[in-house]
């Protein structure tokens, strides 16, 4: 990520927390590296390996940030999102929970 877009994340962060895209992103990536084709996601109690909670994060940090740094994360998030819809299952009852987890896609997936 350019230097520029650093600065962006820096002035972002503390609208998040200090470290939050980083970590976001880290955990994302953590998630998808486990073996197998398939991956669970775990139920939100574990927010520390959920990697809903993760994309959630990166979400917010896209919204706020200016548009080259928001263009830099998303070509960074989207590899990434596109591996976790190849490795998850859809859920076809997540949209009738509730409108939090029907208004993004990656909430919509099978959890454990």
């Amino acid at each position: 990520m350019s230097g520029r877009a650093q600065k962006a994340i820096e002035r972002v962060d503390p609208q998040l927390w200090p470290g939050s895209v980083a970590l976001a992103l880290e955990r994302y990536r953590q998630f998808l590296n486990q073996p197998g084709r398939w991956l669970y996601v775990p139920g939100p109690e574990l927010t520390w390996v959920d990697p809903v909670d993760a994309r959630d994060e990166l979400e917010r940090a896209l919204i706020l940030l200016p548009r080259g740094a928001r263009a830099e994360l998303r070509r960074l998030v989207a590899p990434l999102d596109g591996e976790f819809e190849r490795r998850t299952l859809p859920d076809p009852r997540a949209g009738s929970i509730s409108p939090w987890q029907a208004a993004a896609w990656w909430r919509r997936r099978l959890q454990e």
